[in-house]
């Protein structure tokens, strides 16, 4: 009987815990996801043992914010990432990659329940076989390109944030073709398909069940280069729609056209620019232009100061042509290396449209595998600047964050 009233007793002490029921409704899904990637690595392993490599990122982050509506967050992440790699032939290679993003975050607000959140996805899972001047890759993975660090109108297929320390962004599912020229220009082709959620600047979704697809080449032009860029998709403007509204079937062709450039003349200098077209005239943005211009120079202070800038300004003019009032942003990014190991930034950002000040300062010391940042910023609550890749923007409002993030 002794036996049993402590089992009963150590039962009650448990569930005075209060697990989350959210989190425990999510375990099983998240075990039985990490099992059949575990499964996968075991059954690459045996067959390619010896080329296959097992990295990981392990995170966690604790933030406050003065805003008593916001409060306070924490986290835990961890992405394993597996990297194989076959030779097939002399100039011939086969490269595979898995990767997982699994994370739980816990949201606490003055005088409201806790919201946790619990999630296991995929992060990477592409197959390459590549060449010295030629690749092909199939299946999740990251595709961006362009010249512009901070405000990006050729963000069209990720969401990188350039304040977050671990530049984290979901993949897209895609095939890539690639081809690398003597003079070291090279040629993209990609095609899209399964990707049902909004992409980079994206407002409508992908129509479901639609192939996206396009292509870029790049050249050297100069001390520099020059690049090209199409993409073609559908988009479904239902997403855009409440229910009251009376439209369906809101599918409409879109098509996408960039330019950009980058060189170097003493400072570095830059160029990006989109014009997007929606054959559909429902919310007065057929038409929308964005571009970006930019530039960057080390100053000679100290361990020298590195130093970039952007200026943004995004237009839905009547036609492609067609003059029309803009929303502009201008971006500032500072980098002090105070040592070895530690290294001081400050990014301030200027939203001439809403007249609001972004401000982020940030400090990281490096040991082998350990980084450790400390981040303080001072934005508006609303953020309007980038777009998180799930949950509330971290760096909304007044506060700080604490990161731990171990690499192996």
């Amino acid at each position: 009987m002794g036996g049993i009233s402590g089992v009963n007793a150590a039962l009650h002490s448990i569930e005075r815990i209060m697990i989350p029921e959210q989190i425990i409704r999510l375990v099983p899904s998240a075990l039985k996801l990490l099992g059949c990637w575990a499964l996968v690595l075991c059954g690459v392993q045996i067959g390619w043992s010896q080329t296959g490599e097992l990295h990981g990122q392990a995170s966690a982050w604790i933030g406050a914010h003065l805003q008593p509506s916001t409060g306070s967050e924490a986290g835990l992440r961890y992405i394993p990432d597996f990297l194989l790699e076959q030779q097939l032939g002399d100039k011939l290679n086969l490269n595979l990659e898995l990767s997982l993003n699994a994370f739980g975050t816990a949201q606490y607000a003055k005088n409201e329940s806790a919201l946790y959140d619990l999630n296991v996805k995929p992060y990477r899972g592409w197959l390459r076989l590549s060449t010295d001047r030629f690749e092909a890759r199939i299946g999740l993975q990251k595709i961006n390109f362009g010249s512009a660090s901070m405000l990006r109108p050729l963000m069209w297929f990720d969401r990188i944030d350039p304040r977050d320390p671990l530049q984290l962004t979901d993949g897209v599912y895609a095939v890539l073709g690639r081809y690398y020229f003597q003079n070291n220009a090279n040629l993209w082709l990609w095609g899209l398909y399964g990707n049902n959620d909004t992409k980079g600047w994206e407002l409508a979704a992908t129509e479901n069940k639609t192939v996206e697809y396009g292509g870029r080449i790049q050249s050297p032009l100069w001390t520099g280069e020059v690049g090209l860029t199409y993409h073609h998709r559908r988009a479904d403007l239902n997403t855009m729609l409440s229910a009251s509204t009376g439209y369906a079937g809101l599918n409409v062709p879109e098509d996408r056209y960039g330019v950009d450039g980058k060189w170097d003349i003493g400072i570095g200098v830059w160029f990006e620019g989109a014009l997007i077209h929606q054959q559909s005239e429902l919310f007065g943005m057929t038409y929308q232009r964005q571009w970006t211009i930019g530039t960057d120079y080390t100053f000679a202070v100290g361990n020298g100061v590195s130093a970039a800038m952007e200026y943004f300004q995004s237009e839905y003019p009547a036609g492609e042509f067609t003059s029309a009032a803009g929303h502009g942003l201008s971006a500032l990014s500072l980098t002090y290396s105070m040592g070895v190991v530690d290294q001081l930034s400050a990014m301030f950002y200027r939203d001439w449209h809403n007249k609001e000040w972004y401000r982020l300062i940030s400090w990281h010391r490096t040991y082998d595998n350990w980084i450790f940042y400390f981040t303080g910023f001072w934005n508006p609550e609303n953020v309007q600047l980038y777009r998180p890749q799930s949950g509330e923007n971290a760096f909304a409002g007044t506060g700080f964050q604490l990161m731990v993030v171990f690499n192996h």
